[in-house]
């Protein structure tokens, strides 16, 4: 289970900028400018056994980020993907959640950053399941979303960047308060996109079903999964999907790096029953992700 205590005041180390810094110590100014602008990009990983499932290619999409930004990680991969590591080690952790991240910093404010220099720092925390785990195993519930994913000409779509998850936060909450666990996204041209955190699939007549991902992040666990579904001599179709065509799918599942493979219920008015192809790809993505070391 998740550690309930608030996430500036724990014991542990954070990676920092090279070193690994006692967690209470590692702070940043208030006039960061990632804080202010969101010049920031991160990853989500987890840790299964001992091991970071796709690790290189987790830390490889975070350079690509920075760059999309405009700035360069002052590290190289294989330094992040040891810091992963390192801060595990040293804060006794196996099974447990991931973050590296890494923003503008202090150097300047104002709009312009070009003097602000570059801070990184990877931590990582024990973080169960994203939802709740009895809801999970019979379906989550989602909310049809107000805002929705903007025009690639608007926002630099393909970075995992911290800003562009402000209107995930707002749709995440606005669907708590109403009793759901999380909220179905459409794109600015009204089609199926995807979850606040999470690609999402459809079944129908044997066949698998998802969003093309061109304005929204074609995450490594939505790839893990079509492969696993193809593996399994499943059909899978990336398509445009209209909302209109939500009453015509039989099962439902959202895919992440939190969110794992989580079977859905409910979408709106309109529901699901988790069945046996949303049950085979969650067993086959825990099987897939679980070193052999630990399943021995």
């Amino acid at each position: 289970m998740a550690d309930a205590a608030p996430y500036d005041d724990r014991d542990g180390f954070i990676w920092l900028d090279g070193e690994m810094v006692p967690w209470r110590e590692a702070n940043v100014h208030i006039l960061t400018h990632g804080l202010h602008y969101a010049s920031s990009v991160f990853e989500g990983e987890r840790a299964y056994g001992g091991e970071i499932f796709k690790l290189t290619e987790h830390t490889e999409r975070l350079f690509d980020s920075a760059r999309i930004l405009g700035f360069e990680i002052p590290f190289t991969v294989q330094q992040i993907d040891d810091a992963c590591r390192e801060v595990m080690k040293a804060n006794n952790l196996v099974d447990c959640y991931v973050r590296p991240i890494a923003w503008r910093g202090s150097g300047e404010m104002g709009v312009s950053a070009r003097k602000a220099g570059v801070r990184v720092a990877v931590c990582a925390w024990n973080w169960g399941s994203y939802f709740d785990p009895a809801e999970r195993l019979k379906g989550i519930r989602l909310a049809r979303a107000e805002y929705r994913r903007p025009d690639p000409a608007t926002i630099p779509c393909k970075a995992k960047a911290a800003g562009l998850y402000m209107i995930c936060t707002l749709e995440k909450h606005r669907a708590e308060d109403a009793g759901f666990a999380d909220a179905l996204m459409l794109d600015w041209r009204g089609h199926i996109a995807e979850c606040t955190g999470a690609n999402v699939f459809f079944i129908k007549d044997g066949k698998i079903h998802t969003p093309t991902p061109d304005c929204f992040l074609d995450g490594i666990t939505r790839r893990t999964v079509i492969d696993l579904a193809k593996a399994r001599g499943l059909e899978v179709i990336e398509r445009t999907i209209m909302p209109e065509e939500l009453e015509t799918f039989s099962e439902c599942f959202i895919t992440g790096t939190a969110a794992e493979v989580t079977p859905v219920s409910q979408i709106g008015d309109v529901h699901y029953q988790p069945g046996r192809i949303c049950e085979d790809l969650l067993n086959a993505y825990m099987e897939a992700v679980t070193p052999a070391s630990a399943a021995a």
